[in-house]
């Protein structure tokens, strides 16, 4: 899951972002309005934590360029206004939830869970293949009954290949959706957490390399 902060409180914006990465989440960090709708318009984000009140573009206008764009990113919009009618005028702006200041940080984090399984309806809570079971609520992985300790990029890894069902899923996805913009694209990192996977999944293999296109999940 790749989740978008955009929060002109640094301090915040890097506790939220510490937060969420501790629950297995890619997350890129914006401080302003511009640079936030520029991340927001490039990347594919599941989920956008959107401040109301931004320096340069205002988040209401933020909201409003992500929603035109019809993008997939569900928008969480975090604002120190409580009234009935800020979470009025910040839900007709397109803004799938709202969440005034300030705010535990359980909620957020349940908020932002909530929200990218409604990007993404069709991703069942549990993931199976084979003997190979992945809880992306509890985020737990078990191979046959057995648990297994997973890093945060090996268990996103995971789970982007589990919901492919199959499908070849390419580097450059995989780099999308489970790795935040710090990351150099031409870096080896998915291929060593991939490494690393395998390894503890251990045999009979169950992820297989398609030469010149990606990985999938084997169907035996």
């Amino acid at each position: 899951m790749r989740v978008l902060v955009i929060e002109d409180d640094e301090e915040l914006a890097e506790t939220i972002g510490i937060g969420l990465r501790r629950r297995n989440m890619a997350v890129d960090v914006a401080l302003d309005g511009p640079s936030g709708l520029e991340k927001a318009l490039v990347n594919r984000y599941d989920v956008i934590v959107l401040d109301r009140d931004l320096p340069g573009l205002h988040g209401d206008r933020v909201c409003a360029e992500v929603v035109a764009a019809e993008g997939e990113s569900r928008i969480l919009m975090l604002t120190a206004s409580a009234t009935i009618r800020d979470r009025v005028d910040g839900l007709a702006l397109g803004a799938d939830d709202y969440l005034p200041k300030p705010f535990a940080f359980a909620e957020l984090a349940a908020r932002v869970g909530a929200l990218a399984r409604r990007a993404h309806p069709a991703v069942a809570p549990v993931l199976e293949r084979g003997d190979v079971e992945l809880d992306t609520a509890r985020h737990r992985v078990r191979r046959g009954g057995r648990p297994l300790e997973l890093g945060p990029k090996e268990f996103g890894v995971l789970e982007v290949l589990l919901a492919a069902g199959g499908r070849v899923v390419s580097t450059e996805e995989l780099l999308e959706r489970v790795w935040d913009d710090a990351t150099d694209p031409v870096t080896t990192a998915v291929k060593v957490a991939v490494s690393r996977l395998r390894r503890k999944l251990g045999d009979p293999p169950v992820i297989e390399t398609v030469a010149k296109f990606g990985y999938r999940i084997s169907d035996r």
